[in-house]
């Protein structure tokens, strides 16, 4: 048995119209009521959206690994709460993150990572 929790991502919701958000917010985007919970968003999600970042970017902040930079994906995942959270994407070929791929969360420091999934 694993002592290590999975990652999870807390967002609210209203209790006014029931809008989720990610992250958590003190007041809906959607009605501007001020009436939130705290909840905690599912791991689970679609790939919606995405580009491939080609070149290291500035640094600081970004501090490159120790063997040199590898290009990777960041996009936005749609959550089964209906909410969408920007994200790095983990996948073996860029082409897997097409058609709306099917992603789980494996991280939430220093930003959220999602992985594909078969």
């Amino acid at each position: 048995m694993s002592t290590t929790e999975a990652p999870m991502l807390h967002g609210s919701r209203c209790d006014h119209c029931g809008n989720v958000a990610f992250p958590v917010a003190d007041g809906c985007q959607r009605c501007g009521q001020q009436v939130m919970q705290v909840i905690e968003l599912s791991e689970h999600g679609t790939v919606w959206g995405f580009t491939v970042q080609r070149f290291a970017p500035k640094s600081p902040p970004y501090v490159p690994p120790t063997d040199g930079f590898v290009p990777f994906a960041v996009g936005y995942v749609e959550l089964t709460d209906g909410v969408k959270v920007e994200a790095v994407l983990e996948c073996v070929d860029f082409a897997d993150l097409e058609g709306n791929a099917p992603v789980r969360l494996t991280a939430t420091e220093p930003v959220p990572r999602f992985e594909v999934t078969a």
